[in-house]
């Protein structure tokens, strides 16, 4: 199956190959330290107390990921360049990009160093991307309930320390409405997706490899990532059909929660609030629809998570904010 659409400058829109022949040296990183929940967001990191000599040598060993359902990459290039600038991730994985692939704002990307795109995009509708600034070996979409939707772009990485790990970027199926999908066609292609999705995970045994599964999941599988479980239990997104399917896709590879390594389940954790609540931040009726998951052998050195909520307050939002894991190699 063809990959996502990746392009050299100069080539044609139509050809594949992998973006960028130049790696920009990684910028510096700030440590992270161990917080509370702060007016930006949620920060966390099992390094907290490390000498902080010991840290700055350790940084350069430091791979990180984040996941952002940027709902149109076109309309908020600049919140998204205002994130890289400041979070500086290895990988951004982006979803609704809602732009064809030509059409995709690629030369602001590599303005900010992130010369390595996979690109699998449809025109005004869902769409995924992945920016890095680590070289890119091999591209690859799958196309899941075949309906000809960009909702999965897969990358393999080279670089010194991430050489060969896989990275998967997924936007499955907001469901619509109604939780029924004897009346909701939108509903039971949810569900075949999240089917099709545990049958790929044990059929291909990805998560016994070095491996990411990042994206927007659709889904607020625990009590606590939801405002309310009583409340919104028969409310698509956290419905118990949609939990148990969504579940068994994690276990059938033993995926590694990133997120919620650092957070408890007892503690709320959201990276969704929606555009109908008129004072979102006041109201915090959230949910955390968005998702990292790491193979075994990747979770084991996952390091530190960040939330940026702040984002949901920038002018002209998504309604999603951006999720960061970093992680040793």
């Amino acid at each position: 199956m063809p990959g996502p659409q990746a392009e050299f400058p100069g080539s044609s829109p139509s050809a594949l190959c992998v973006i960028g022949e130049r790696h920009l040296p990684d910028a510096p990183r700030r440590p992270f330290c161990r917080r509370r929940a702060q007016p930006n967001g949620l920060r966390a990191d099992v390094n907290a107390g490390t000498p902080r000599g010991a840290l700055h040598r350790r940084a350069w060993l430091h791979f990180s990921i984040a996941t952002w359902n940027v709902n149109s990459v076109r309309l908020r290039i600049g919140h998204v360049a205002r994130y890289l600038a400041t979070h500086a991730p290895d990988v951004l994985c982006l979803q609704e990009t809602k732009c064809r692939d030509e059409e995709f704002p690629s030369g602001e990307f590599r303005r900010l160093g992130y010369e390595h795109l996979a690109i699998n995009g449809q025109k005004g509708y869902h769409g995924v991307a992945i920016v890095s600034r680590v070289p890119i070996k091999e591209t690859e979409s799958r196309p899941f309930c075949n309906k000809g939707d960009a909702r999965h772009a897969r990358v393999t990485l080279g670089g010194e320390k991430t050489d060969g790990l896989e990275v998967h970027n997924f936007y499955v199926p907001a469901g619509g409405d109604e939780p029924d999908p004897a009346v909701n066609e939108k509903f039971a292609h949810k569900l075949a997706f999240l089917d099709e999705l545990e049958e790929w995970t044990r059929t291909t045994k990805i998560a016994a490899r070095r491996a990411i599964l990042v994206g927007d999941l659709n889904i607020a599988p625990l009590e606590h990532d939801v405002w309310s479980h009583k409340a919104l239990l028969s409310v698509v997104s956290h419905t118990p059909i949609e939990v148990e399917k969504l579940t068994r896709a994690q276990r059938a590879g033993e995926w590694v929660d990133a997120l919620r390594k650092f957070v408890p389940s007892s503690q709320k954790l959201y990276t969704w609030w929606s555009y109908r609540s008129p004072d979102w931040a006041n109201a915090d009726k959230g949910r955390r629809l968005d998702h990292v998951w790491a193979s075994p052998m990747v979770g084991a050195g996952i390091k530190g998570m960040s939330v940026l909520r702040d984002a949901r307050g920038w002018e002209r939002a998504s309604d999603h904010v951006p999720a960061k894991v970093e992680i040793d190699l």
